[in-house]
């Protein structure tokens, strides 16, 4: 008799069989008439049961896979060309296909207006509170992928100082772990701090997504306020990128990435490397960077940061195959990185700056990609990302010298040298602090395509964690018991979309499950000090969250978008057993963070007017929060010139945020560019006095414009100049929160109002391979802020060199 196992194994080497001989690819370039390729065309591919869309790339191919064997018409569409149709039979693996459009200048644009969108129209239009933050014109310029974010509505992106300093990413007034940050999906917390946004060129960036409030259920994580998505490039075509640039305070970041891929057999090779170093060595003033003289006596002064430098080496390999009957991708690879930052000062910029305290981590991971599309059957697909390594985080602390802002020792009254007392930079003593972590993520989505109008997805991800941490500096006896420290997270997510009333209506209904488990090992004194015992901390949490999000097309080109989610947040690595090299204590009984999160909001456009086009979009959004996990409880409590520690703890009462963001988006004749957005919220809890206060430390209104020109042949012909010009505005805000109605002497604690303007250019070669950007931040050098009151880089100018081989 056959087994189930047989006749199941036989079944689905049937539909695979079926699949993989009845399936081919079409693809192909586009041209002009004059020989140009054809960036953006819009290309529809029509059959008697499928329909796909696409755009063109920087040299002009496209590509729709997976399609049925048939006969097909395919659309071309473009600004400066008649609309083209081809016809095509698929009756093999591939189809290549080349599309000569007419070039005219006089097309009429209502000729080719189509009812088709773009990637990021499509999934800015689901009804998701979200942002699709497109790269490649950031990839040839001195802009990294944190200051690109920067410029997003209802982003502000939370840096404490130059490069390699910490930063958190703020939406809609939420940040810290309330804010969720994915490389494909994945929480770039378990790639380490030595493997951060600014370390990924924008040139390997496709797009980023940003999702604000409601988070849909294939990211499947516990991203309360929020989550962005940095989206790699997956193309296939050989390629090779490298670019370098130079700056102020001694910055040098260079990057490489390639691909290599043999089309017979579709094995593929893809690497990727970079570099970045900087002095940090810019200078600072106010507050209290003074100077002490022998007898005691302070002076405000200007002084340069002089032990705030940073370094950071990294790279990723992978092989394997693409493009094959049985994988889309196929990658198994390494990802190794490492960086060295010194610290310059604990957690606010105080009195007595740091030299000697330094931090030193790296990442050594391994990583896995598969994805298929149409597996065994049309419309099922799956993808599977993880990865599991070791990094190691190491601080150092042993330099008992006391220094000024004017990077001298600090002379006593007696005319000798000062030392601190506890024999080290950050009060509690010398410390050569050892954290080790063995750190593992996997996330796996599989959704079915029922038809046109319905699909279902299964999305699940795993994050674990094991801590060990030691010092040096303690006893033999200590550090032979060592802490460790455990956190392991699982979230399940369904989801089901449809999609109906013409394409009118879009909705997504999804339910999410959260698992968390937290174990923590102390190894502690007894109390006559002769034997060390555990103290063993234990925690195991579950919730359960759901949510929607729909989009309704009142006319084709407006549109009402909506969304609601139950949301929880677990707290995360840093939040519960703390961080030496961030200043940060372990707080073992933070709790979960649960909201309930609204969007409300329209989007009007693309709108075009002969050679004008724009598009406005607007949301308002509330969130009602419960235990928000923040730095207040110990905020409150600041010395001016002593306090170096913080740690996270929960608000005991509900916290309140609402607000509105708006963005407009104009075009002349497709060279001249201009966008503007501002956000303006309340985020509101109650003080120890009853009294509603805002939350301490957050930017409640934000305003960013960018403009751009683009000049073409420009000295050369088929050339490109490009000019730009961004400000950024944010309103003062108090980083402590009042305590009462009495606010005197709260002054000190403002952060005040700032305004930073940057310039920029960009020369594109003709064979477009070959760009040189310059840049010119904070043009006006302004004191710029973000974190308690910590400054940042004043005027600082930017020259880097890209060139590229075979783009994607």
């Amino acid at each position: 008799m056959v087994s189930v196992k047989t006749l199941v194994s036989f079944l689905l080497f049937t539909l695979s069989f079926s699949a993989f001989t009845q399936n081919g690819d079409i693809y192909g370039n586009v041209k002009f008439d004059n020989n140009e390729v054809v960036l953006g065309a819009y290309i529809m591919l029509n059959g008697t049961s499928i329909k796909k869309e696409t755009n063109s790339g920087v040299n002009g191919e496209f590509y729709f896979k997976n399609v049925p064997y048939g006969t097909y018409s395919i659309q071309f569409h473009s600004l400066d060309a008649k609309v083209k149709t081809i016809n095509v039979t698929l009756d093999s693996n591939k189809k290549v296909v080349t599309a000569i459009l007419a070039f005219t200048k006089q097309q009429d644009l209502q000729e080719i207006r189509v009812n088709g969108k773009t990637e990021k129209v499509k999934k800015e239009t689901q009804g998701f509170a979200v942002n699709i933050v497109e790269t490649k014109e950031a990839s040839l310029r001195n802009i990294q992928t944190n200051e690109l974010l920067n410029t997003t509505v209802g982003v502000k992106i939370r840096q404490n100082g130059g490069l390699g300093s910490h930063v958190q990413y703020t939406l809609n007034g939420l940040s810290g772990g309330s804010v969720r940050i994915f490389i494909d999906g994945i929480p770039i917390s378990m790639y380490g701090s030595s493997f951060s946004l600014n370390s990924i060129p924008p040139s390997m960036i496709k797009n980023i997504e940003v999702y604000k409030g409601v988070i849909p259920g294939h990211l499947a994580d516990d991203a309360l306020g929020g989550a962005i998505n940095v989206v790699l490039h997956k193309g296939t075509k050989t390629h090779f990128n490298a670019s370098v640039s130079y700056g102020s305070f001694n910055t040098i970041q260079t990057s490489l990435n390639g691909l290599y891929r043999f089309e017979k057999s579709g094995f593929t090779v893809k690497a990727s490397a970079f570099h970045n170093y900087s002095d940090n060595d810019y200078k600072v003033w106010g507050g209290q960077v003074m100077d002490i003289a022998q007898n005691g006596r302070q002076t405000p002064i200007t002084a340069r940061r002089f032990y705030d430098a940073y370094k950071s080496t990294g790279g990723m390999a992978q092989i394997g195959y693409t493009d094959v009957k049985w994988a889309d991708q196929f990658l198994i690879g390494f990802t190794g990185s490492e960086d060295y930052k010194e610290i310059q000062h604990g957690a606010f910029m105080t009195l007595h700056p740091y030299k000697g305290r330094f931090s030193e981590t790296d990442a050594k991971l391994a990583n896995l990609t598969y994805q298929k599309k149409d597996l065994f059957t049309e419309g099922f697909d799956v993808n599977v990302t993880g990865l599991y390594g070791k990094r190691t985080t190491v601080v150092n602390d042993t330099v008992a010298a006391a220094y000024t802002w004017k990077g001298e020792r600090l002379v006593g009254f007696d005319g000798e040298f000062l030392d601190y007392t506890w024999g080290s930079q950050q009060e509690g003593g010398p410390t050569l602090n050892t954290t080790k972590r063995n750190v593992a993520s996997i996330r796996t989505g599989l959704s079915y395509k029922i038809n046109n109008n319905h699909k279902v997805l299964v999305n699940h991800i795993y994050s674990g964690l094991d801590r060990e941490d030691s010092d040096e500096m303690k006893s033999l006896l200590e550090n032979t018991f060592k802490q460790t420290s455990d956190l392991y997270k699982n979230i399940y997510s369904l989801s089901y979309e449809l999609n109906t009333f013409e394409n009118k209506l879009k909705l997504n209904i999804f339910g999410k499950h959260y698992r968390q488990n937290v174990l923590n090992t102390m190894p502690v004194f007894n109390n006559d000090n002769t034997e060390v015992i555990d103290e063993v901390f234990k925690s195991d949490t579950d919730f359960n969250g759901y949510g929607f999000a729909a989009s309704y097309a009142i006319v084709p080109k407006i549109i009402l978008l909506t969304s609601a989610e139950k949301a929880v947040r677990l707290p995360n690595e840093t939040e519960v057993f703390g961080d030496v090299a961030g200043n940060v204590e372990a707080n073992l009984d933070v709790q979960a963070e649960v909201s309930d999160n609204y969007n409300f909001g329209f989007r009007f456009g693309k709108f075009h007017i002969e050679k004008h086009a724009f598009t406005i979009s607007t949301n308002f959004f509330t969130r009602n929060i419960e235990n928000l996990i923040g730095f207040a409880s110990n905020a409150d409590r600041i010395i001016e010139s002593s306090d170096e520690l913080v740690h996270y703890d929960n608000f005991d009462e509900g916290t309140t945020s609402k607000g509105v963001e708006a963005e407009i988006n104009y075009s002349y004749n497709n060279n001249l560019g201009f966008n503007f957005n501002f956000s303006r919220l309340t985020l509101e809890s109650k003080n120890r006095a009853g009294n509603i206060v805002d939350i301490p430390n957050t930017p409640l209104f934000t305003m960013n414009s960018g403009l751009r020109y683009s000049i073409k042949n420009f000295l050369q012909k088929e050339s490109r100049l490009n000019l730009f010009y961004n400000t950024y505005f944010t309103e003062e805000f108090s980083y402590i929160m009042s305590q009462g109605t009495n606010v005197s002497g709260l002054d000190a604690f403002l952060v005040p109002t700032q305004f930073i303007q940057d310039l920029g250019l960009s020369y594109t070669f003709p064979k477009e391979n070959f760009v040189v950007s310059f840049d010119a931040k904070n043009i006006f050098n302004k004191a710029a802020y973000d974190n308690q009151s910590i400054q940042k880089p004043g005027r600082a100018f930017y020259l880097k060199l890209n060139y590229t081989i075979n783009k994607f």
